[in-house]
């Protein structure tokens, strides 16, 4: 029985329990989650979060400590780099668990660990506000909304109704152009007509003139047979 065992050996030894979480806390720097039992996960937690609050104060006493857990340079320098400013305002809880049920082999509680900053899905949702509201003031912001509302559908009617208009006007300026064209074109046909006539008149004029003249000879010669006989 496990009365005042505060440590879960996980089954192994102490050398190899401690190189164990080392490189399991590399990969959660690293990846920034990871998939592990749920024992072993809450093992981590409790070893990894008080690097995580070493590594807000970037000394080299800290990177001195922090690199004598991990073990290695690499994730050490993305941890004081990367994600130590983004933990610079939270106050312990860095990680999450998320149990993502049991393993098929051994049935073994499977469960996800994560660094709580770098979840987009649940930083968007605690970036919203929650403050508290009264309804008196959601009541007027839904009465300006409604006024809102009713402004933009009268400026839409006001628009519809000009253009409209302008189609109105627009169909009365081509049929008055029609009618000033047809206009026109009657006009030139009437003084087409005139001209027409005028030269009609005057050939009638000409050829009257032409049958007089003929006329006029053959008069005076029946006259001069008359008068001879």
């Amino acid at each position: 029985m496990r009365h005042g065992n505060k440590v879960n050996h996980l089954g192994r030894k102490t050398g190899h329990r401690k190189a164990m979480l080392s490189n399991m806390a590399c990969s959660l720097i690293e990846h920034k989650r990871i998939t592990t039992t749920l024992a072993k996960a809450k093992t981590l937690r409790v070893f990894v979060e008080p690097i995580l609050t070493k590594s807000k104060d970037d000394s080299t006493h800290s990177r001195r400590v922090v690199f004598s857990y991990l073990q290695n340079k690499e994730v050490v320098a993305e941890l004081f780099r990367d994600v130590a400013p983004k933990i610079s305002n939270r106050n312990g809880g860095y990680t999450r668990i998320i149990r993502t049920g049991n393993r098929l082999g051994d049935n073994a509680e499977m469960c996800l660990i994560e660094l709580v900053d770098f979840n987009e899905i649940y930083t968007k949702d605690a970036a919203k506000k929650t403050t508290r509201r009264s309804r008196r003031a959601g009541a007027k912001k839904a009465d300006e909304n409604v006024a809102i509302d009713a402004q933009t559908e009268v400026t839409d009617e006001a628009v519809i109704i000009e253009e409209n208009v302008d189609a109105v006007v627009e169909n009365e300026a081509s049929v008055v152009e029609v009618s000033e064209t047809v206009s026109e074109e009657v006009s030139s046909e009437a003084e087409v007509n005139t001209a027409d006539s005028e030269v009609d008149s005057t050939v009638e004029d000409s050829s009257s003139t032409e049958s007089a003249e003929n006329e006029a000879p053959t008069s005076e010669e029946d006259n001069k047979e008359e008068s001879a006989s």
